[in-house]
């Protein structure tokens, strides 16, 4: 069954109005009245709402398509711990693809940064367009692999801002803070994350192309992170990012 995202409140029996994106996706695949969907709204602030919903499609208009909510299933496929993802964004479509697989394995957050290193070179303009971008995909993402909750892009920050200002602790004040990094001695990602018992929530920061330099890195470990290997072979931006996260969430 197609399953749509609408971030609203969903109520059983009510009559609802879709919203843009799911409305054009539905007349995309040519349903029709009386087709079935699933509908789930990403934000367990809405109560009574978390998990998903069936629904039948009522009436279908050039640009609306409306729907009644029918029966709601208390799913949810999140991990247990919950894992935000800082990383300083790799070039060209490796972020989309980036973006796309981070939510399909079950991403909390996704941290956008510029750091010395960084190819990928964004004014204003272009990163507010970016990170809309980027949260269209994890919704569609979402969609797809029968995630409940979006995950939250947030916008384009600085590498030194976020980390010395504090930034990384928004999400994951009773969590752990893990550097990815080559550096000797260091320990396994596994092993630092086991050391952490049943914490809540871990940040992972994740280099760019060539990695964070080592005074970004000397940064990160003055204000509290720790520094962790995925072993002896140097991967890609996109692929250690995903390796981690699969350490972290399967």
């Amino acid at each position: 069954m197609p399953r749509f995202y609408c971030p609203a409140p969903l109520v059983i029996g009510e009559l609802l109005t879709l919203p843009a994106g799911a409305a054009r996706h539905v007349q995309v695949l040519r349903l029709q009245p009386g087709d079935s969907i699933t509908l789930f709204n990403g934000n367990p602030a809405f109560a009574g709402s978390a998990g998903e919903f069936s629904a039948a499609i009522t009436q279908m208009g050039r640009s609306e398509v409306q729907v009644r909510i029918g029966e709601h299933q208390a799913v949810e496929r999140e991990a247990i711990r919950a894992v935000h993802l800082a990383l300083s964004m790799p070039a060209n479509e490796r972020m989309d693809w980036l973006v796309e697989k981070a939510t399909e394995l079950g991403v909390a957050s996704i941290q956008p940064l510029m750091s010395e290193r960084s190819v990928l070179r964004l004014n204003a303009e272009r990163a507010a367009k970016k990170v809309a971008h980027w949260q269209s995909i994890a919704v569609s993402a979402c969609e797809q692999c029968g995630g409940n909750r979006v995950p939250l892009v947030h916008e384009v920050t600085g590498f030194s801002a976020w980390v010395e200002e504090g930034k990384q602790t928004a999400d994951t004040a009773a969590g752990g803070s893990f550097l990815l990094t080559l550096r000797p001695g260091t320990r396994g990602l596994r092993e630092a994350v086991a050391a952490l018992g049943t914490s809540p929530a871990v940040t992972f920061l994740s280099g760019p192309e060539g990695g964070l330099s080592s005074a970004e890195e000397d940064r990160a470990l003055a204000c509290g992170f720790t520094p962790v290997t995925l072993g002896p072979r140097v991967l890609r931006a996109e692929t250690a990012a995903l390796c981690a996260l699969a350490a972290l969430l399967v």
